[in-house]
Order: C-alpha cells, then sequence, then structure tokens
C-alpha cells in the first residue's frame, strides 16, 4: 500500500518524516512533500505543483493519501476526485499534533481504517473510525470480500446487508466454497432470511430473495489463438466459454498461454481491458502438465505441444474446469484453483 503524505505546517513537517519513515518500516512504503514554506529537502520536499494537481495526481498514482493539516483543506482538495468506494484510495486526516488519525474516505475497502489504526499505533494518537461496523464491532462484508479476494457484485445490495446488520438483523450465508473459523453471529446459514450473501463463482445462483453475490478471484482462462485474431474476438469465445461454464467474468484472475503468445496483440489488449496479468509458459513447460487434454496435431505441429489453451490454465490455476472451447481462431479452457473462506 503505498502512501502519499503532505504536510502544511512546521510541526507537521516534523510529523511527516516520522510518520514516512514508520510507515514504511511498517510495510506501507510512504513519500512526504511539504509546502515550500516548511519543506526540508532531501527528507521532506517542497510541494512542486498545486495542491489540486497533487491530490488528482495522487489519486491515480497512491493507494493513501495523508493530509497533515485540517479536515477542511483535505476535503476541498480530494472533492473533485471521489468517484467510487471501489475504485478511491484510501484518505486520512491528522491533526498537527499527531493526536488524532481520522479515516476520511474508503474506510473498508480502500484500507482507511486499518491504515488509520496503523498511524494512530505508529503515533501513539487516538484512531477515529465512524463506519458503523467497526465502532459496533460487527461483520463487515466489504472488509470480508478484500481480505478473502472476493469480487462484490452488487454494491448496493452490499449496503443493505449492512445496514440489515447494524440494526441487529440476521444476514443469510451460502458458501460453494468450504468455510473456515468461526461464523460471525450476524450470519444465518441454516434459515430462511429474505437477505443473504453467496459465495461462488456464479453469479446466477439465488439462494435468497436478495442475493449479494461474493465471487473468489480464482479462475484462468487459457487461451491459444491464429496470430493477429482481434481482442474483440477473443472476448466473444471467453464470454461464450464462462457463460457455458456458469462462471462470472469476475472470477477471472489471470490469463495464460503459450510464450509464443506474449506479445499477442488481442490478449494483451484483453488483459489490459479486465485489469488481469498475462502469464506465458514455453512448450516444453506446458508437456510436463499432467493428465489428459484435448490434443491437436496442427497445435502440435505449430507450438511444439499438443494443446495450449487446457495447458496452460491448468498449470497457471490449477484444476480444468472447462476444457477447450474452439472457433474463429481462438480456444479457451478454464481453471480454478483452491480456495476457502476465512472468517
Amino acid at each position: 500500500m503505498k502512501c502519499a503524505v503532505i504536510s502544511f505546517t512546521r510541526n507537521g513537517g516534523k510529523l511527516n518524516q516520522i510518520l514516512c519513515r514508520k510507515l514504511s518500516e511498517a510495510g506501507y512504503p510512504s513519500r512526504g512533500c511539504s509546502i515550500p514554506k516548511y519543506a526540508q529537502p532531501p527528507e521532506l520536499p517542497s510541494l512542486q505543483e498545486p495542491l489540486k494537481d497533487w491530490t488528482g495526481r495522487m489519486f491515480r498514482e497512491a493507494d493513501a493519501l495523508i493530509f497533515i493539516g485540517a479536515c477542511g483543506i483535505a476535503v476541498r482538495s480530494i472533492a473533485p476526485f471521489v468517484q467510487d468506494k471501489k475504485t478511491d484510495p484510501a484518505v486520512l486526516v491528522i491533526d498537527e499534533q499527531g493526536k488524532f488519525v481520522i479515516s476520511l474516505l474508503s474506510g473498508h475497502l480502500g484500507g482507511a481504517n486499518a491504515l488509520a489504526e496503523e498511524a494512530a499505533r505508529i503515533l501513539d494518537a487516538e484512531p477515529v473510525i465512524t463506519t458503523a461496523t467497526d465502532r459496533q464491532g460487527k461483520f463487515a462484508v466489504d472488509v470480508f470480500a478484500k481480505e478473502n479476494g472476493l469480487a462484490i457484485l452488487e454494491m448496493d445490495l452490499a449496503k443493505e446487508v449492512s445496514a440489515r446488520i447494524v440494526d441487529g438483523r440476521k444476514v443469510g450465508i451460502f458458501s460453494e466454497f468450504p468455510m473456515d473459523g468461526e461464523l460471525p453471529g450476524e450470519l444465518e446459514p441454516q434459515e430462511p432470511v429474505p437477505v443473504g450473501i453467496c459465495i461462488s463463482l456464479s453469479d446466477t445462483v439465488q439462494p435468497f430473495p436478495k442475493t449479494l453475490h461474493l465471487v473468489p478471484r480464482i479462475v484462468t482462462a487459457g487461451i491459444g489463438c491464429r496470430k493477429g485474431v482481434p481482442k474483440e474476438q477473443i472476448r466473444t469465445r471467453l464470454e461464450q466459454a464462462l457463460g457455458q461454464a456458469g462462471v462470472s467474468e469476475k472470477a477471472l484472475c489471470r490469463i495464460a498461454s503459450i510464450d509464443l503468445k506474449a506479445g499477442e496483440p488481442g490478449i494483451l489488449e484483453l488483459c489490459r481491458e479486465c485489469g488481469i496479468p498475462f502469464e506465458t509458459f514455453t512448450a516444453e513447460e506446458l508437456k510436463a502438465v499432467p493428465g489428459t487434454f484435448t490434443t491437436s496435431a496442427f497445435v502440435k505441429d505449430t507450438t511444439g505441444v499438443d494443446n495450449v489453451c487446457e495447458r496452460s490454465a491448468v498449470l497457471a490455476g490449477g484444476r480444468l474446469i472447462e476444457k477447450k472451447h474452439a472457433g474463429a481462431g481462438v480456444t479457451i479452457a478454464l481453471a480454478a484453483g483452491e480456495w476457502r473462506a476465512k472468517f
């Protein structure tokens, strides 16, 4: 979690340097700066651009912004850039005396609450957390999702789940995966309830009248294709394979193929669009994958291995859950890794 820290006074500058050093030591790489009047280069460089421009840039480049100064400065600075709790960075405000650390934005998904606790520990300060589930010590579905690598498919329904929990009402839980640890008391795995959480690779399973889908990001798409196949053609085949397997696109964590395709424009563009990495293997690595696969003499003559999509999916992702789909110059297979929910 990369942190960008800014201060506006002499005392704030001293605090800035201490915080950056200790946060970095604690595993939060941090870089600080100050308004020119109180800069102390090289340890505390001077702000070289308008505060609004710095804030906008840090919204794109950093995982967390920490303002050492007044809340008003922070609020006015971030206001033009706040968009969505799923993508906004964490924002903290610390008073220049270092007595209070306020989690201002993206407390759960952005990690502001946890960062505020850590910063408060470092500074021997009081963390100010206003999120209702945190204040009441109750189950928070967005925190659970983040800690378990789950995609939340219906954010509005996630708010309703949290509201029910804060109000003391039960929320259902259904999982197609093993669950480790003690189930929170707010969750009901057996009795029928109107609102519940479903942990599944599918976004169509509906165990409750109102179902919040949490999808583990554990599926790898193994892809083979002719040279120059456009991204749209690959995406169409991928969507067909996912639909056939009953798997949400949000379950995808990577695309895999043979190293001959490392520079394939259509696959690279699709990975950028989906925000997932592209992993490739040599023919020798793919040939060594154990299992029974759909073979092709043409593919073997061309690449040196009898199957690219299934073998690369299994090698990168685990168990084959959807065998080879072929058409329009594209082959796709799906594999899923082992996963367990942890409470």
